[in-house]
């Protein structure tokens, strides 16, 4: 799932915050967005407002002053090109890794996130279910998510097993 640059915290700040004339300085164009759409969107909209927008790695100017049409149509090749990269190089580092994670998984190297839950909290939640309370009540007995409730539940060798790593 991937949360467009202008619906998070830092995003909306940023959108807030910058006004025309303004200068958005950015390592690389890829710092606008997660995928294709939401960069090309957020530096449009930028642009729209008059933000000029330059990059650190390339010196790579984007303002939206032009109304050549020629200039225009450059203009959005290259950041239609730009953002292709972009995404996929988030996708190939995003392959990278989890081929990387299934050969540590392959020579039991990769242990995953640590637990949300110590032994005791697994131990109350276990006598818990055994005795018929909601995940609700023993979520809030044991202090944690509804959703390790349900995890521990459904899978009580793997939640006892993660522990034992």
């Amino acid at each position: 799932m991937s949360t467009k640059l202008a619906d998070r915290p830092e995003g909306k700040r940023l959108f807030d915050m910058l006004r025309q004339g303004d200068t958005l300085v950015v390592r690389w164009i890829d710092r606008l967005g997660r995928d294709y759409t939401d960069v090309t969107e957020t530096l449009r909209e930028f642009m729209r407002r008059g933000v000029i927008v330059r990059t650190v790695i390339n010196s790579m100017v984007f303002d939206g002053v032009t109304n050549d049409a020629m200039q225009m149509a450059l203009r959005d090749s290259m950041i239609a090109f730009l953002a292709a990269m972009a995404q996929a190089q988030t996708e190939t580092t995003k392959a990278a890794q989890r081929a990387g994670i299934a050969h540590a998984k392959a020579q039991g190297k990769y242990l995953g996130r640590k637990p949300s839950y110590s032994a005791d909290q697994l131990e109350t939640i276990a006598r818990m279910i055994a005795e018929g309370s909601t995940p609700t009540v023993i979520a809030r007995a044991a202090g944690v998510s509804r959703q390790t409730v349900h995890r521990i539940r459904d899978k009580p060798l793997d939640a006892a097993r993660v522990l034992e790593a």
